[in-house]
């Protein structure tokens, strides 16, 4: 494939994937879950106060990278700061680019080839003896634009894209920090190795900002580094990455040294370790998060069509034809996953990262203990997922082209993509979107109060009265599930006996609601349940 052809499908694959992720992102999802809003609200206080933290505690804590960004965002102008979609954008834009951080990882991972093989006779029988025979490494091309394809009309991915949880940047700050890795132990020159490096460790460095699963990681990158431990100068590459990483991290680490229960809390709280029989959950764990990927999926509207499998069937089977490739290719070294193809060890490192990437991913999700299995702790696995699709997917076309005639190759595969992209379209902006469960769990008739709430005057007194408490976390003496109002209104003060009455608004408990005097018109007395 060339370079130019390469470029025109990446650009097509950034486009579909841009299309996926902004279109109607002013109303879908609808509503603005409190957990989104908390993050807005936030973000306001931190624009107006110019007090940006590495760490929120509100709403069980939060690590503050996803928050600070739209404070900044908020700070100067670049987004309006009662919108919903402001929330999302940021997620949107890490989502997009995650899909051009997979074409170049996957393409980095298989960049390093074995002997190419020799096919003789004719053209039409050295194309046939060629598909079957080529190794992964030669097929780079396209394993990095079928990864990213794949990722790009990913359900799972698409809805943490377009949902303002700071989670979608955790797989973000992995790719490309696995990526600028691979090229730090690659590049030749003094100065390509500082910038790679300097490039990983700033990346890497920011990923503990992001989301707890992200704590999983430095086990994978120990393992990645290994291999490389016999280039040139390995020890002055590695410690300048983790020295730099050492640094971006410091802020939140000594955090972590100062306030324990925030490093500890929200982890202890889901622990399975809680439950009566910590190893038979463990193994359910294992099992549900396992199977989620094309029996049942998450539950939760929030976060998949519920119950669905997490892949979309045909992508589902090519996973599994892929994984289970990459499993034989591993344990059996003397057989390749196509008979006859090219060896290298390039390509067992390759899958050997995937492969422990995906176990890895996994983790955050087996060692909790509520709503199993669970897509947004399980986030990490998203990247290894669709790139095992996507070696499913090279080894079926590769057989196929072995076989039938190029003009029926081109016709299967323009019909596999059409139907791809038909199903990231209709699965999200129609089953999902439209399901009246979709509004209930993004609070739509929060956003609804909000709304009505900004269009009275501002010297008529407003109460609101939250009977809603969600897991009983309260913040600033306000239960969490009041956090939409808060955003829509931007009344949020960090302060518990002024946040009661902020911008005439009187923000009560239900014991409350006596409060209330009488004669108060009914439509200035909001309920939230």
């Amino acid at each position: 494939m060339s370079s130019r052809t390469r470029y025109v499908y990446l650009f097509g694959i950034l486009t579909l994937a841009a299309f996926l992720r902004f279109y109607h992102l002013a109303t879908t999802p609808p509503g603005l879950y409190m957990d989104e809003a908390m993050d807005g609200v936030n973000a306001q206080n931190a624009a107006q106060t110019g007090r940006f933290k590495v760490y929120y505690p509100e709403d069980n804590g939060r690590e503050g990278l996803y928050i600070d960004i739209l404070a900044i965002a908020f700070k100067y102008r670049l987004l309006p700061e009662t919108a919903p979609w402001s929330v999302r954008f940021p997620a949107a834009v890490a989502g997009t680019l995650t899909v051009l951080g997979v074409f170049l990882l996957v393409g980095e991972l298989f960049a390093k080839g074995g002997k190419q093989p020799v096919a003789t006779g004719k053209p039409e029988q050295k194309r046939r003896a060629l598909s079957a025979n080529l190794p992964l490494t030669a097929c780079r091309d396209q394993l990095s634009l079928l990864s990213a394809f794949f990722l790009a009309t990913s359900f799972w991915h698409i809805d943490f894209s377009r949902t303002g949880f700071r989670g979608i940047l955790a797989p973000f700050c992995l790719v490309w920090a696995s990526y600028f890795l691979f090229k730090l132990f690659r590049a030749k020159t003094a100065l390509s190795i500082w910038l790679w490096g300097i490039g990983a460790g700033i990346v890497y460095g920011v990923g503990f900002y992001t989301y707890i699963a992200f704590r999983v990681t430095p086990l994978l990158l120990l393992l990645f580094i290994a291999p490389f431990r016999k280039t040139p100068g390995f020890g002055k590459r590695a410690f300048l990455f983790l020295i730099v990483t050492f640094l971006v991290a410091l802020p939140i680490g000594w955090h972590y040294l100062d306030h324990p229960a925030d490093f500890f809390g929200r982890t202890s709280q889901l622990s399975l370790f809680n439950s009566e029989k910590p190893v038979a959950a463990l193994a359910r764990n294992a099992v549900k998060t396992a199977i989620m990927f094309n029996e049942r999926g998450d539950r939760n509207w929030r976060h998949n069509i519920a119950g669905s499998p997490e892949l979309w069937w045909p992508v589902g089977i090519l996973f599994l034809a892929g994984i289970f490739l990459s499993i034989s290719y591993l344990f059996n070294r003397n057989q390749d996953m196509v008979p006859n193809s090219q060896t290298s060890g390039s390509e067992r490192l390759a899958i050997l990262f995937l492969l422990t990437w995906f176990a890895l991913g996994a983790l955050p999700a087996v060692l909790s203990d509520e709503g199993i299995p669970h897509a947004l702790r399980s986030i990490l696995m998203i990247v290894p997922a669709m790139t095992f699709a996507a070696i499913g997917a090279v080894t079926l076309y590769r057989l196929a082209a072995a076989r039938l005639n190029v003009r029926w190759i081109a016709a299967l595969t323009a019909l596999f993509i059409a139907v791809v992209v038909t199903g990231a379209y209709t699965q999200y902006f129609i089953a999902w979107a439209k399901n009246p469960n979709v509004a209930l769990r993004f609070n739509a008739d929060c956003v609804a109060i909000g709304n009505q709430i900004n269009a009275l005057p501002p010297t008529t007194q407003k109460y609101v009265v939250i009977y809603a408490l969600e897991g009983g976390v309260v913040d600033y003496g306000l239960p969490t599930p009041v956090a939409p109002v808060l955003y829509f209104t931007n009344s949020f003060v960090p302060d518990a006996a002024a946040q009661r009455v902020v911008k005439n608004i009187h923000y009560l408990l239900p014991s409350e609601a006596g409060q209330i005097p009488s004669g108060t018109p009914s439509s200035t007395i909001f309920e939230i349940r």
